[in-house]
């Protein structure tokens, strides 16, 4: 008897130990969102499903996670889908909503007590989070105290000013990245002009090497100890970066619909065939409407002649799958570009049959 009641007190020692050893991380969201009394979006706030993947990886690790904003309380998303599968497994999970509805006011926050501090994008960041002071002074302590620091998509904007212990700005010669000025441009249009600065261009004007992959492309950067992530499809490779770095084994990914859609097109650029074969034979993993967006989505912004040509590859591979006036439109204009008018041609009378009636594809015919 005495040896079982030993027992068990050592396995609620083990355990209680191991709970104490958790990581614990602070994820930081804007509180400069506003609706107006019909509910109404006035002032940007933070990205809802950066907050939900990032707390899944985290939770799934074992992480100890505290969410916490300026004003404190329950601050106000941006715009977005409660149907997809992250953002109903966190309103779903009571834990989490209460921990957003009752976020910690910043100014309480003792960075001793945190391993990892991960700063939540949405285009509020850009507005409050980069001036406040509370928030900049716990991320130079946890980092100067070897933490590991993390953002996503707008909110390394709560970076450019952070200085470290020795007068440095904490990003000052580290290779970054976050939302980007190419997609600021495509995404950026109604709350951009009342911007401060363009985050691109602000890390670059501290010292920061930005790096960047192509528009709404997953783009992960890793500086010892600083770990960011291009845009909301990075996110979830940017909190499994931070458990890494916070010294734990990641677990095997679950990766969401839209992330592996992402990742098809980066692998379509890559390998055509291999992406076709991934997608054929998985095809439930992918978003199809997604990747038809991004197809004519990097169309649109492509660059450099590359991008048109692979983007137009892709895009004539997901039009066997389905179709659209403006993705037939849209890859005509592509062999446009390319000055292959012949294929544009084609493409037009073809598109001119499924869509008859469609005055833009007539207009583009005419024009040629």
């Amino acid at each position: 008897m005495n040896k079982l009641i030993a027992t068990i007190c050592m396995s609620f020692l083990s355990s209680a130990a191991t709970a104490k050893d958790s990581p614990r991380v602070l994820m930081v969201l804007s509180s400069y969102g506003k609706l107006d009394s019909e509910q109404n979006l006035v002032q940007p706030g933070f990205e809802f499903g950066e907050l939900s993947k990032a707390y899944h990886v985290f939770k799934r690790h074992g992480i100890e996670v505290t969410i916490a904003s300026p004003n404190g309380g329950k601050p106000i998303a941006d715009e977005y889908d409660q149907s997809t599968q992250y953002n109903q497994q966190f309103l779903q999970d009571p834990a989490a909503v209460e921990a957003l509805e009752n976020t910690r006011k910043l100014s309480t926050i003792k960075s001793s007590q945190f391993d990892g501090v991960f700063v939540v994008g949405g285009k509020g960041p850009m507005f409050d989070l980069y001036k406040h002071l509370p928030l900049q002074n716990i991320i130079a302590q946890i980092y100067d105290n070897k933490g590991v620091v993390g953002a996503v998509c707008h909110g390394p904007a709560a970076l450019v000013d952070v200085q470290l212990r020795d007068g440095r700005y904490l990003v000052s010669g580290k290779r970054v990245n976050g939302f980007t000025n190419q997609e600021e441009w495509a995404f950026g249009k109604k709350w951009r002009d009342q911007f401060a600065f363009l985050l691109e261009d602000k890390l670059k004007a501290r010292g920061a090497i930005f790096e960047q992959d192509g528009l709404m492309l997953n783009q992960v950067t890793i500086d010892g100890n600083l770990v960011t992530g291009q845009n909301p499809f990075s996110t979830v490779d940017t909190a499994r970066a931070m458990v890494t770095q916070l010294g734990l084994e990641t677990l095997p990914i679950n990766e969401y619909q839209d992330d592996a859609s992402v990742k098809l097109y980066e692998l379509f650029l890559r390998d055509s065939a291999l992406a076709q074969k991934t997608y054929e034979e998985n095809s439930e993993r992918y978003d199809l409407n997604m990747l038809a967006m991004m197809s004519v989505l990097q169309i649109r912004h492509a660059q450099t002649e590359y991008q048109v040509e692979s983007s137009a590859r892709f895009l004539s591979y997901i039009l066997t799958k389905t179709s659209h006036p403006v993705m037939e439109l849209t890859l005509a204009k592509a062999y446009v570009r390319l000055n292959q008018p012949k294929k544009a041609m084609n493409q037009l009378k073809q598109s001119a049959k499924k869509y008859p009636k469609n005055q833009q594809i007539k207009s583009f015919i005419a024009s040629l």
